[in-house]
């Protein structure tokens, strides 16, 4: 099974199945507080001119229909990357030239990014049905249960999906055979947007209420749980902790966002949380074998050591940009915004390193890296290709 790792700063809810949709948008506001209604945003401070101290130019852009909502993302798979567009656009694209390798069609707009495996591809539409692409043909859908805002899992012959229901299940990917279900209760509400559902060896993780679960693929049997936050609060707003995609792998170690309450890592051969530090973001992390990054819902670009949580530092210049999460690549750390600017950062202190220019529709979906070109894809359907200089 292969391993994979998104953002909205305005995250609506979906209430369980027994209960309706709640109508209203969160907002985050500074120090990861709610607030529904009003006020004008605060504007982002000027960044200056632009001092390269890592050359990067572009080495190529496509365009496919606009992608609107944040909760699509691309999928690396090799060289190749796939990325879902809302009204059910699925394109695999070759990182290394920008060339297409197919294009289809799901019939439905979408309310979830696509799953792959390098040949089949799951995405997950706005009547709730799964739908199964080989090669770029529709092979099968399947109505399921609830909505999900979760990419689907592709691996090992079969697609896995978490759903708003807080239910993982199990389909077999060339038929759509359902295998198996595993349904918890939780809190009333769920996030709209990118979860965490990844594989770790044999083994399946998803994110359900704020603890990182391991289930056997094979049955659905869970494994083990760990912790990294637990709710609090009065309301059900204040006590959402889902987890965040994406979430990164360091070998054993897997490190994920609860929204709007912690950042930590967990050791995923013994199950165990290594530690949990309190964050206000909404977006997933990014991690190497010495840092966990991430951006808080304010903009501010912080690390803390991988070994023990400390925090190393944090920069403050991209307060007010609504960030994605971000991307290690190199010696940097990546993350865009919704101008269309493209960041890079030392991940040693968080220094300037570039900037990259894209179209002003912003980027929708959190940077990543396939065939040594970073790949950026914008509100308005673009993709851009990087590469060092």
């Amino acid at each position: 099974m292969n391993h994979t790792a998104q953002q909205h700063q305005g995250s609506r809810f979906w209430i369980t199945a027994q209960r309706t949709v709640l109508a209203a948008a969160l907002a985050t506001a500074l120090g990861g507080c709610a607030w529904f209604g009003s006020s004008k945003a605060p504007k982002p401070a000027d960044l200056g001119p632009n001092v390269v101290n890592l050359p990067v130019r572009q080495a190529w852009q496509l365009s496919i229909p606009a992608v609107k909502d944040a909760n699509i993302r691309a999928q690396v798979q090799g060289d190749n990357v796939v990325v879902a567009s809302a009204d059910g656009t699925v394109v695999s694209v070759n990182a290394a030239n920008g060339r297409e390798n197919w294009r289809a069609q799901a019939g439905k707009g979408l309310q979830t990014g696509v799953g792959a495996d390098g040949r089949m591809a799951a995405v997950v539409t706005t009547g709730n049905e799964l739908v199964m692409l080989d090669a770029g043909s529709k092979l099968w859908s399947k109505t399921l249960s609830a909505s999900a805002f979760t990419a689907p899992l592709v691996a090992g012959g079969r697609v896995f999906v978490l759903t708003a229901d807080r239910a993982v299940s199990a389909f077999d990917a060339q038929n759509g055979a359902h295998l198996w279900t595993q349904r918890r209760d939780g809190e009333p509400l769920v996030l709209r947007q990118q979860g965490v559902l990844m594989p770790y060896g044999n083994t399946l993780l998803a994110g359900l209420s704020g603890r990182l679960v391991a289930f056997n693929p094979d049955n659905g049997n869970v494994q083990w749980e760990a912790p990294l936050a637990s709710p609090r609060g009065t309301n059900d707003v204040e006590r959402l902790v889902d987890l965040v995609g994406p979430a990164a792998r360091v070998g054993n170690v897997i490190c994920a966002r609860a929204f709007q309450s912690s950042v930590g890592c967990v050791d995923a051969n013994a199950g165990r949380t290594g530690w949990a530090q309190t964050a206000k973001g909404a977006v997933g992390i990014a991690a190497d074998a010495e840092y966990v990054f991430g951006a808080e819902s304010n903009g501010i670009v912080q690390a803390w050591n991988m070994a023990d949580g400390e925090k190393r530092w944090s920069v403050d210049r991209f307060q007010h940009r609504k960030l994605t999460a971000p991307l290690v690549l190199g010696r940097a750390v990546v993350t865009a915004d919704e101008s269309g600017l493209v960041h890079l950062l030392s991940k040693k202190d968080g220094s300037h390193l570039n900037r990259l220019t894209t179209d002003s529709t912003g980027v929708a979906v959190a940077p990543v890296v396939a065939a040594d070109t970073l790949v950026v894809v914008t509100r308005g359907g673009g993709i851009y290709g990087f590469r060092p200089d």
